[in-house]
């Protein structure tokens, strides 16, 4: 079986949350550590509230557990230092390094071959008028590290009219892309690559609104997507669960970015396959082989966000629908309250 018992999980949120009862189908505990709300807490084993700058708390916390993992990219570096220090991270911490910065992330891509939008640095407002001259318009510019679901984002359609994000960022130049998709993908500890069907997303407000497989693309497009996440996860050394997002170009695939962690897009695994992308990634963080990834049924992932809670009722009443509410306290604008797997085929 494994060594590993319990597995510590830094964030608290919905995906922590999906993760404890994956780990524990599993007979394996996870104790939570949050600074702030832990919806995660529900139905972990343990839960730590404390910040991140709590050198007790984070050093009782890693003495609690066998091994760390994370939920989201934005832990300071000298709370991952101290952790590292006492317990194994997986996934490794040149992969987080990479993700939690656009511009370190976009040149990593590059350097293993893969294509990325055009980028620029942009370290101040002053440096801005020249990237654009360089990128040109319409471009998006992004604030380096932090930023998601669209935050910490402006799009730059006049040159004249500039706007500045407040922090160090990267400007991108545009993408004529036709579709965006997204592949979910696990690496073992011993090197072994498993692989879901890539997804269909579609985005609304800078959010994602729904994922649906099959993507409806060729067989072509579909191979090299899982093949590029591949080439990622082993130039890191990886271990555990990515999600990769790739615009789908007339030139080709192009990487728009990686999260190192299990991602909003995979949620549709947890009805289309025998081992969804919650359990793939505990699987792989234990050392455990990994799971079966076949998809047996066609799906499509709706997020469920804010008012969109009005509808439960309908939604409960509805044939082939799977519901993963997150036990979140309140339903705000552009807030991610659950999610519905829809089997349509």
């Amino acid at each position: 079986m494994t060594d590993i018992r319990t597995i510590g999980i830094l964030g608290g949120g919905q995906l922590g949350r999906m993760l404890s009862v994956a780990a524990s189908r599993l007979g394996l505990r996870c104790h939570i550590y949050e600074p702030g709300a832990a919806p995660a807490g529900d139905v972990a084993w343990k839960v730590t509230n404390a910040g991140y700058d709590d050198q007790d708390a984070l050093r009782a916390f890693a003495e609690s557990v066998d091994i760390v993992t994370y939920e989201f990219e934005n832990v300071p570096t000298s709370s991952l230092d101290l952790l590292e220090s006492l317990r194994p991270i997986r996934p490794n911490r040149k992969a987080l390094a990479i993700s939690q910065d656009r511009l370190t992330e976009k040149s990593f891509l590059n350097d293993i071959g893969l294509a990325t939008a055009s980028f620029a640095d942009v370290e101040t407002e002053a440096e801005l008028p020249a990237a654009v001259e360089r990128i040109g318009a319409p471009s998006i510019l992004k604030t380096r590290r932090m930023g998601y679901d669209g935050k910490g984002q402006i799009r730059i359609d006049d040159p004249a009219n500039l706007q500045w994000t407040g922090a160090p960022s990267v400007l991108e130049g545009f993408v004529p892309f036709t579709e965006e998709i997204s592949v979910i993908v696990a690496r073992g500890v011993d090197g072994q690559v498993a692989a879901y069907d890539p997804g269909l997303n579609l985005h609304q407000d800078g959010i994602l609104r729904t994922t649906t497989v099959p993507c409806g693309l060729t067989g072509k497009v579909t191979t090299d997507a899982v093949l590029m996440a591949a080439r990622i996860v082993n130039a890191l050394d990886y271990v555990g669960v990515m999600g990769v997002e790739l615009f789908v170009t007339p030139g080709g695939l192009v990487v728009n970015e990686i999260a190192p962690r299990v991602h909003n897009s995979g949620h549709w695994t947890q009805a289309g396959c025998a081992v969804d992308q919650f359990e793939q990634h505990i699987r792989a963080i234990a050392g455990l082989p990994l799971g079966d990834g076949k998809r047996f049924c066609d799906v499509t992932m709706e997020n469920l966000i804010g008012d969109d809670m009005d509808r439960l009722p309908e939604l409960l009443s509805t044939a082939r629908t799977q519901i993963h509410l997150y036990g979140k306290a309140e339903a705000k604008p552009g807030r991610k309250m659950g999610h519905v797997n829809r089997i349509t085929g």
